[in-house]
């Protein structure tokens, strides 16, 4: 996130501030992203597993964090196409005004990733799509000023923003299950990565939600292990 002075010469508070862009996804133990709502929500590659955070729907963790702290921080939404067909098919039929997932989804601003949608096409709203060079496209949105610029959902898209160094905070809702196959946030073909723990909450089920900010001084290749050195554990 960078600043950048609205005049030559000024206070800071005539600052302004480019828009961050956060991942905000379910999790399974093993990292699985793919399906959580349903059984049908995503059947792609033939997975079958679908709904495994169903068993945690009352937890409190989604009204206190998804609700509260997600949402409430979103100004426009990024999203995949397969992730954004699902949405625009579900949240326009919630219409309750107290809902604000669907409060946000449905009004405010939506990009979309596709080679094959046009914006004539994408049939919700406020929605442009975003197409040809996806990274450099990205790298545009966040440098206009605004808040923040999230994806929900969205595999192959994260995947491309982590290893584009574009992701500015994850927000990570990690459930005690282990699915088994499906999409995976991180998988055997990102490239390594350390990050500073921003904030994190254990739900009374067991739902761990997670801040986590990318921290490029985290080496991960260091050539320190662990030894023995006259009878002690020791880092060298």
């Amino acid at each position: 996130m960078v600043c950048r002075e609205s005049a030559a010469e000024g206070p800071p508070d005539t600052w302004e501030i480019d828009m961050r862009l956060s991942v905000n996804t379910f999790l399974s133990l093993d990292g699985v992203m793919q399906g959580p709502g349903g059984r049908e929500e995503d059947t792609s590659g033939g997975f079958t597993r679908g709904g495994w955070v169903m068993p945690f729907g009352e937890d409190e963790v989604f009204e206190r964090v998804v609700v509260g702290e997600w949402f409430a921080e979103a100004e426009e939404i990024l999203l995949g196409r397969t992730t954004f067909e699902m949405m625009r098919d579900y949240w326009p039929k919630v219409t309750d005004p107290g809902n604000r997932v669907a409060t946000v989804l449905n009004t405010h601003p939506k990009h979309v990733v596709s080679t094959t949608l046009t914006e004539a096409d994408t049939g919700w709203g406020d929605t442009t799509v975003v197409s040809g060079d996806v990274e450099e496209r990205v790298r545009a949105l966040k440098e206009r000023p605004g808040g923040e610029l999230q994806v929900h959902g969205s595999w192959r898209l994260a995947q491309t923003l982590h290893r584009a160094g574009l992701v500015d905070v994850y927000r990570l809702l990690v459930f005690p299950v282990v699915v088994g196959p499906g999409k995976r946030l991180f998988d055997e073909s990102s490239p390594p990565g350390g990050f500073r723990v921003g904030s994190s909450h254990v739900s009374d089920g067991g739902v761990v939600a997670l801040t986590l900010v990318p921290d490029p001084s985290v080496d991960l290749g260091t050539r320190e292990e662990f030894r023995v050195v006259d009878g002690r554990e020791t880092i060298a």
